[in-house]
């Protein structure tokens, strides 16, 4: 973060996670979360190439919450009470897909560019 980086004396550099990295931070963060039978790792680790550690994190966090959003909104569309989106509890407890995932990547900009 470039404000933060100015309140500082001394500039330490601090790599971009590796590739090896990447995969440690994926699973760090999915390790609670239930992922779907489609779920590429490999794949994931090389669209966040440049990511930052914290970048992979909000992947992991979008990712997670895609099911919910997608099922929030099709309560909204069936024109569901707030009581009754709360009974359906139950059908949130999806996996987390390979698209939620790549959705994710797409939504979660890199916060350091190639400059830095």
């Amino acid at each position: 973060d470039e404000a933060l980086r100015r309140r500082l004396e001394k500039r330490i550099y601090i790599p971009l996670p590796e590739e090896a990295g990447r995969q440690q931070l994926f699973e760090i963060n999915l390790g609670t979360v239930k992922l779907g039978d489609d779920v590429d790792m490999q794949d994931l680790v090389a669209r966040t190439k440049g990511y930052s550690g914290a970048d992979v994190t909000n992947v992991c966090r979008e990712a997670a919450m895609m099911g919910l959003r997608k099922r929030m909104a099709k309560a909204r569309q069936e024109g569901l009470k707030v009581a009754q989106m709360q009974a359906l509890k139950d059908e949130l407890d999806v996996p987390v897909s390979q698209q939620d995932l790549q959705d994710a990547v797409v939504n979660v900009c890199k916060s350091v560019g190639n400059d830095d």
